[in-house]
């Protein structure tokens, strides 16, 4: 039973950006995120407070909070890997914060240098702060499927600390794919183990595109009744710690699948493909929509 209606976090100023090998003007990430709140996307990912050392892209995050028009009914949220960054966020007014852990301990070592143990250890007191201000906490899980150290990643894995994060007090739940290795079974395997642990409609979907599967398993992932999805607008984005990994989904082709499966998104599909194309043009990048890149050659 296909969903009536599915909710699209919209991850491209942050995720998308954070990889991009020259430094994006912060009025570009301002306009952006402007503009994709115009399209009717409800959550955006707008930035991180990480340190700059490791991640320069995103130092301008105060900047690009306060820069914003923001639109009533709009999420702007914002990763935040500890409390210093989650303080940084609050400044800022960032209206969501997110943390997240891995389902492989090679991952979690190299991307963040400590055991996932640490790294969930490390977030009690950031989620125990948003708590007392009443700041809804986002959970991410990276390497639900597979691991690009330590291959195979079971369900069960994925399952324990999507449970953790919950039980943390995480709101939502998202079930990132960093390589794209998953496939319709592999990923519904997935969630129905996640789903034992974690109430379906508290799950969200995070694939990357790099074997072309994204969409397929977004179709598999709505048919075991998921309703949340992460997606970037034109593809932009990867991981810099999962070689060969390439952008996430592209927000344009998924509501493309949506729109032709009549569910329900409340976004304008012309201004995001419009959108899309802008920043790519402004990052001077191919377009790494299908449905974008169609419907803006169709306006031609």
């Amino acid at each position: 039973m296909l969903p009536g209606k599915v909710k699209i976090v919209e991850v491209g100023p942050r995720d998308g950006l954070q990889n991009e090998k020259q430094l994006v003007p912060s009025e570009i990430k301002i306009e952006l995120i402007e503009r994709l709140a115009e399209a009717g996307l409800p959550v955006i990912e707008a930035t991180s407070f990480v340190s700059p050392k490791w991640v320069p892209q995103m130092g301008d995050n105060a900047v690009v909070l306060a820069g914003i028009k923001r639109r009533p009914g709009v999420t702007y949220a914002a990763l935040t890997p500890n409390l210093q960054g989650f303080d940084g966020a609050v400044a800022a007014r960032a209206d969501e914060v997110a943390i997240f852990g891995a389902a492989s301990e090679a991952f979690s070592q190299k991307n963040i240098n400590c055991s996932i143990a640490e790294s969930l250890k490390r977030f009690e007191p950031v989620v125990s702060a948003a708590s007392a201000l009443e700041i809804p906490v986002r959970g991410y899980v990276s390497c639900v499927v597979g691991c690009p150290y330590s291959g195979e990643v079971a369900p069960e894995k994925a399952a324990e600390i999507a449970g953790i994060l919950y039980g943390m007090g995480c709101y939502e739940v998202s079930l990132g794919d960093t390589i794209g290795v998953g496939n319709p079974r592999s990923i519904a395997r997935m969630i129905e183990a996640c789903a034992r642990v974690v109430p379906i409609e508290k799950l969200a979907g995070h694939y990357h595109d790099t074997y072309g599967m994204a969409i397929a398993n977004i179709y598999a992932s709505l048919m075991q009744g998921m309703a949340v999805f992460d997606a970037s607008v034109a593809g932009l984005g990867g991981c810099p710690y999962a070689k060969g990994a390439s952008g996430n989904v592209a927000t344009e082709d998924v509501v493309y699948l949506l729109n032709g499966l009549g569910i329900e998104t409340g976004i304008d599909l012309a201004k995001l493909a419009a959108t899309g194309d802008w920043i790519s043009r402004a990052l001077n990048r191919p377009n790494g929509a299908r449905a974008g890149r169609a419907l803006c050659t169709a306006d031609e």
